[in-house]
């Protein structure tokens, strides 16, 4: 579980989470990244929260959503 930090938004704090994942490879480039209600549930946060955790990765293209499949990731975040 995570440790909440108070000054920062709890979908920041998922999606740093996330983002590392990516980076370590845990979740590689084409493979499916938890969905909304997964994210929710894993993280114990509202699944309005964990939409605006999967936007914001969208938002910096290291996931894209296939409607009806889920979301995918796009590529390692770029490092330094």
């Amino acid at each position: 579980m995570i440790e909440w930090e108070p000054d920062v938004p709890r979908w920041r704090q998922v999606a740093d989470v996330i983002r590392e994942r990516i980076a370590d490879g845990t979740y590689p480039p084409r493979t499916r990244v938890p969905s909304v209600v997964q994210l929710a549930t894993e993280f114990g946060i509202a699944q309005a929260t964990a939409q605006k955790v999967h936007a914001g990765l969208r938002a910096e293209g290291l996931i894209y959503t296939e409607p009806g499949l889920g979301s995918f990731v796009s590529r390692p975040p770029a490092e330094g």
